[in-house]
């Protein structure tokens, strides 16, 4: 394998890194959890087989270094191929001529028909500036044995919902583990609150600056979530802990129930006994909207190896690749053709994203990138003190005006 698989951390490294002599492909991954690491470097392995005049080049970042360090490379000197997030997130890189387009790519391989679902999410004014690699459900996830001990069945309304947190907590144990320490997952409740309480429409029309924060149905979304907050239960300082280090009490017996993608099941025990169910209901006026997160794989604009990144990216398209990258990843394919796994997250996952009434991306790929970072942080600090919401909207609405003015 000619693979030259490099650890880095720091941007100084990447623009290092990106010097790239001529016939070798530079490829900056986020991917370096064990399970995403180890499925990208087979499937990056089987493409230098099959292009035996590429040289693959793979520098490998954690997840919250990639976001701040990729806004360096995209001016300075960018690798060839770069990770990163359909929707919102995309659309800042094109609008800032960063991202290159790929139309032909799309064209060549007839995308637009197997990658419907995805196309709008990949495009700014028609054209298509990446390829969508995978993209999963989020939901809730739960420790199916205390729930067993309990006889608690999966709740469908949110007074059913409020129900097992009450009966959870009354006999020991924590309702739902999370960990804010990196304030997206805190953005999940968030999205998932203004969606069931609000819809998918207003929800988009908030992300895109046009609903004010202060807003009255911003505020019940805030009451719905508070309800969970004062009934005390979320794991106790969950400030202190990574979404990684949220998993423990899940592990091991200690909670409940975790919000999360469905990334997080490669970290089930093998033969543990875990469930998943949707996000419940909250008012039956209000459509059935879920977040489906789409990782995707770009050129930057100003990359030295353009052609054969474009053979990566129409290579990561095919539907036998998209099975295979998506079976190790315990995610779902973005490309019709191809097929999903069989374990019953997965398929429970399709099921309820095939039904969905509409889907967003998430909070932070929604929205501008510097309204979604006061806006975590106010998320963050709401569920730390609950009693600072007007502070923290007006805050946030002032926010807003700036960004979108």
């Amino acid at each position: 394998m000619k693979l030259k698989h490099l650890l880095t951390a720091s941007a100084l490294g990447a623009l290092l890194l990106g010097q790239a002599q001529a016939g070798t492909l530079v490829i900056n991954s986020n991917q370096s959890d064990p399970a995403p690491r180890e499925t990208w470097t087979n499937i990056i392995a089987d493409f230098e087989a099959a292009n035996p005049d590429i040289d693959v080049q793979l520098n490998e970042y954690d997840h919250e270094g990639y976001k701040s360090a990729i806004r360096n490379w995209l001016v300075t000197s960018p690798p060839d191929v770069v990770f990163w997030f359909a929707g919102n997130r995309m659309k800042f890189f094109v609008d800032r001529g960063l991202f290159e387009p790929v139309s032909d790519v799309w064209e060549e391989n007839n995308m637009d028909r197997d990658f419907a679902s995805t196309r709008a999410s990949m495009s700014v004014d028609g054209e298509q500036y990446g390829v969508p690699a995978t993209y999963y459900q989020w939901g809730l996830y739960y420790n199916a044995d205390i729930f067993d001990e309990l006889g608690l069945s999966e709740p469908q309304t949110w007074e059913e919902f409020l129900n097992v947190c009450e009966t959870l907590k009354q006999n020991g144990y924590t309702p739902i583990t999370i960990g804010t320490k990196f304030l997206w997952t805190a953005a999940g409740w968030f999205d998932y609150l203004n969606l069931r309480t609000n819809g998918l429409d207003f929800h988009i029309d908030l992300m895109d600056g046009k609903i004010p924060y202060t807003d009255d149905r911003v505020r019940a979304t805030f009451a719905n979530w508070r309800q969970l907050v004062d009934g005390g239960y979320f794991l106790e300082n969950h400030a202190s802990y990574s979404w990684q280090e949220a998993q423990a009490p899940l592990l091991n017996g200690e909670a409940g129930m975790y919000l999360m993608g469905n990334f997080l099941t490669p970290s089930f025990p093998e033969g543990s006994n875990y469930g998943f169910f949707q996000f419940p209901q909250i008012d039956p006026s209000v459509g059935m909207y879920e977040d489906a997160p789409t990782d995707t794989v770009h050129i930057p604009s100003r990359a030295k190896n353009k052609a054969d990144a474009k053979r990566f990216l129409a290579y990561v398209a095919q539907p036998d690749v998209q099975t295979r990258l998506n079976l190790g990843l315990n995610q779902l394919p973005t490309n019709a053709q191809a097929q999903a796994g069989d374990n019953h997250f997965l398929q429970e996952g399709l099921k309820m994203l095939s039904e969905a009434d509409g889907t967003a991306q998430f909070y932070d790929r929604d929205t501008d990138p510097a309204m979604a970072s006061e806006g975590m942080k106010g998320f963050q600090e709401f569920m730390v003190n609950p009693d600072r919401l007007d502070a923290i909207l007006n805050n946030l609405e002032r926010v807003r005006q700036r960004v979108f003015r």
